[in-house]
């Protein structure tokens, strides 16, 4: 019993100086409490499993990039403290954060992105290389919007589909693909065919954990087949640029046995798969693999053709342990995205697995003539400072998410989303 005049929780104050209290939801509590620990850390995360699997692939590229062009090897040794020093500062602030700095880099990203195809800035400005405007002169290295564009697109897109887009219906599963196409046309027009193609799986990617319809996304696929299958059994010389539909022709004279196109437009391709062939099972061996790629004159080995280096001195061995090192990245970045905390942390973890291991398919594929030869470079392992910086730049942030693993309060959130 209490007295008539005492007051309790449960008791009604009226005084005039005293502010009104305000309404709240279960929902709106439990962020309020969440936020109160949005720094703490834990350590102990599989995380670390994507990091150890990157860190092996940059040493790896750096050994095989040495095998002929040393000065290279040594500027992208330089460049991987640098990448674990990007990793580092991105993966320590909450990733939530990061939502509040989307639109400001969406806007940003457009505009360089649009910088670089503007006809009358200097040459020594944005360099154009093999008919591409894709790079800035940043003094030490070159700057590559698209590469950019990537990671901001993949936070856009996470940061959108976390307050609950229907994507189930037709409309709200075809905005993303209206969003997606803004930096997709502008890296199309650099021209960028190889990583504009990334987009693609990773949006079906992203889609699918936001919850998209299945059936949707089926035939969506199909689509993409036939119109795959048109692309490379159609005449499309009006809407693919010339060397596009070369390298089409030559990957499918390559298939059929017609050497015709080996010594033209077919001439890297059949240099890459001639020199990934003469690696064997096991390899070369330095020495051996360095005269093959100087007589061979393999354009691109460093960087593009990285892979073709790799199977020319260790053989389908060293092919195999690339592979598997990307499936181990793989399986630890989905494991995080698995038990992220929320769903932004669980998208923004699988947009950002799924662009490596894409990028990974494609450059493999078009080095063993499975695929059209495109300027793709392998994460990791190709020689290149702003791509390595951008990878690890990705895996910074999926270490992020991983280290923020949900704690008892929030299971039941992400029980409940997808």
């Amino acid at each position: 019993m209490t007295d008539s005049g005492s007051i309790t929780s449960s008791t009604r104050v009226d005084e005039p100086g005293r502010p009104a209290r305000e309404r709240f939801t279960a929902r709106e509590l439990h962020e309020s409490a969440r936020d109160l620990q949005a720094g703490r850390i834990r350590w102990a995360t599989v995380g670390w499993i994507v990091v150890l699997a990157a860190l092996a692939l940059n040493l790896l590229g750096i050994v095989a990039i040495a095998t002929t062009e040393p000065g290279f090897a040594r500027k992208q040794a330089l460049f991987l403290p640098l990448g674990l020093i990007v990793a580092a500062v991105v993966a320590v602030p909450d990733y939530r954060r990061l939502r509040r700095l989307v639109p400001g880099l969406s806007v940003l990203v457009l505009a360089l992105l649009v910088f670089v195809l503007i006809p009358f800035v200097p040459t020594w400005l944005v360099r154009p290389y093999n008919g591409a405007r894709r790079w800035i002169n940043l003094g030490i290295t070159d700057l590559q919007p698209s590469e950019l564009a990537k990671v901001v697109w993949v936070l856009a897109l996470a940061a959108w589909f976390r307050l609950r887009w229907n994507v189930r219906s037709l409309r709200g599963f075809a905005l993303p693909f209206v969003v997606t196409a803004i930096p997709m046309g502008l890296i199309l027009l650099e021209p960028d065919l190889g990583t504009a193609l990334l987009f693609v799986p990773t949006l079906l990617a992203l889609l699918l954990v936001a919850g998209a319809k299945v059936s949707h996304l089926t035939i969506l696929v199909l689509s993409g087949v036939l119109a795959m299958s048109a692309v490379l059994f159609t005449p499309v010389r009006g809407y693919l640029k010339e060397h596009q539909q070369d390298r089409i022709e030559a990957l499918l004279a390559q298939i059929e046995g017609d050497d015709r196109y080996r010594d033209d437009i077919g001439y890297q391709g059949d240099r890459a798969m001639t020199l990934a062939g003469a690696g064997g099972l096991t390899g070369v061996g330095r020495e051996h693999a360095a005269t093959l790629l100087r007589f061979n004159h393999l354009p691109e080995e460093h960087n593009d053709m990285i892979f073709a280096v790799v199977t020319c001195r260790w053989g389908m061995v060293g092919g195999a342990v690339v592979w598997s090192l990307y499936l181990v990245l793989a399986i630890g970045g989905f494991l995080v995205a698995a038990f992220a905390r929320d769903l932004f942390g669980r998208l923004l973890a699988t947009g950002l697995v799924t662009l490596l291991l894409a990028q990974m398919v494609i450059n493999t594929g078009m080095t063993i003539g499975l695929l059209p030869i495109t300027g793709m470079t392998l994460p990791f392992v190709s020689a290149g400072g702003s791509s390595l910086v951008t990878a690890w730049m990705m895996i910074g942030l999926v270490l992020n998410v991983g280290l923020r693993r949900p704690r008892r309060m929030e299971q039941w959130e992400v029980a409940g989303t997808g």
